[in-house]
């Protein structure tokens, strides 16, 4: 996410058209599965917190919200379906760690006993501790910075946290990572794996270890932010309730780390990128470019606040990628029409981050801003490089871009086989109709 268009297609995050629920009272399967959108991370990490082991605890909030649909379509859904599944999967854990010492204590021949480093609740975290003690103020940030421990790669890590503490699907997490979903489920195995080995504690990190774990927690918030912008398949644009999730934590990094440039430049370029929620889509779901869209009704507060925040992770030493993001994304806000877009400094700001971040994602929004700034024929020679590297094989923003600059050309028919080839990659519906509409253009359909 930085800001700039892929093919016409926007990369900034947007809003969705809300859960649409009516006045009927919800069945127990929709219940369960909205509170599954909106709770697992809270349930999951109030879990852990307990059961002091990441596996143990996904196990025991995998049972509790199958005993949710049985009991819900029994009794009704819960006032607080969170509180519901929190109490159940905390006493599920309680219950097999007491099967598992009772063990212990019956068969102490055959059960080696624990090292000093423990995988239960400890001195620095008591399972009755008060959200809110000890040095990371909300458990989901617990369990992130848990997740991201020195000892895993650093893909794994990422992966890892979006799975267990986000909630994404295993498909979801292989989209982001450009990978396959048989990869990505093998990934995140190994890393389970690798927790139990090496006995990785569910703790808070002391305040010195923070730093080290800072960039993959950003990632994590980034990637999870990005996901819900664009959803990766459905019918709608947007899972606000990714994108919610993602603004709150990055909030929570800054109040927890106000020092760190990086933590700033996060928060901005969510904050900037958010700002044009509202935008996104026409009353009739159609998705809007950023050419098209009212800039009257983005979110002036939003783009203040994030433009202050640009400025501050700018200030002093080399810039990191979020803070360029953010930057990238402030001269977009500060444009008061899309004809007066810096497409010159966007492009020097992009060539700042592909030095900073050598991702082929940047350097496909780089080749965009260049054609903006140089015209189509600069941005497909670029986009061409791309296509020869073949990292971004697969990846639906590269024909879309490339068809869109095709089309520009006046080249219908190489404009219409990039467009199909798109729309073979495309899952999510607004985007599919959006390039279907295109295609409908070059084709004279």
């Amino acid at each position: 996410m930085t800001g700039s268009t892929a093919g016409g297609l926007p990369a900034e995050p947007g809003s969705g058209t809300g859960s649409g629920a009516g006045n009927d009272r919800p069945t127990a399967a929709d219940a369960v599965a909205d509170a599954h959108r909106r709770e697992w991370a809270f349930v999951l990490a109030a879990t852990a917190r307990v059961a002091g082991d990441l596996d143990l605890a996904e196990e025991c909030v995998q049972d509790a919200y199958v005993s949710a649909l049985q009991a819900w379509s029994d009794q009704g859904v819960p006032r607080n379906p969170g509180a519901w599944l929190t109490t159940a999967a905390r006493r599920r854990a309680i219950d097999l760690l007491r099967r598992d010492t009772t063990l212990r204590r019956k068969l102490p021949l055959l059960v080696e006993p624990g090292g000093p480093e423990t995988t239960g609740p400890g001195p620095e975290d008591p399972g009755g501790a008060e959200e809110g003690s000890g040095v990371i103020p909300d458990d989901r940030l617990r369990l992130i910075f848990t997740c991201c421990h020195p000892a895993l790669a650093r893909e794994a890590q990422v992966a890892l946290t979006l799975r267990l503490v986000c909630g994404l699907s295993t498909a979801e997490i292989a989209q982001a990572f450009l990978v396959s979903e048989p990869t990505m489920a093998a990934r995140v195995t190994r890393a389970k794996k690798k927790i139990s080995a090496a006995r990785i504690a569910y703790r808070v990190p002391e305040s010195a270890e923070l730093p080290d774990r800072l960039d993959a927690v950003l990632t994590v918030v980034h990637l999870l932010y990005t996901t819900g912008h664009t959803a990766p398949d459905g019918a709608r644009l947007v899972r606000d309730d990714l994108v919610d999730r993602a603004l709150g934590l990055a909030r929570m990094l800054s109040l927890l780390m106000p020092d760190e440039a990086e933590v700033r430049g996060l928060l901005a370029l969510l904050l900037l990128t958010d700002a044009r929620r509202a935008t996104r889509c026409a009353p009739d779901g159609r998705l809007l470019l950023l050419e098209e869209q009212d800039r009257s009704q983005w979110d002036r507060p939003a783009i203040g606040e994030g433009t202050a925040l640009v400025r501050e992770a700018l200030r002093g030493g080399r810039p990191g990628r979020f803070a360029l993001q953010a930057a990238i994304a402030a001269e977009h806000a500060r444009a008061p029409a899309y004809r007066d877009t810096d497409w010159r400094q966007i492009l020097l700001l992009y060539d700042l981050l592909g030095r900073a971040w050598t991702s082929p994602v940047v350097a496909l929004n780089r080749a965009v801003a260049l054609a903006m700034a140089d015209g189509p024929e600069a941005g497909l020679a670029a986009i061409g490089d791309l296509e020869r590297d073949g990292r971004l094989a697969g990846y639906q923003y590269l024909p879309a871009a490339k068809a869109d600059l095709l089309r520009r050309l006046g080249r219908a028919d190489e404009a219409a086989q990039a467009y199909r080839c798109a729309l073979g990659l495309a899952a999510n519906q607004p985007e599919r109709d959006f390039l279907t509409r295109r295609l409908a253009e070059v084709t004279g359909g």
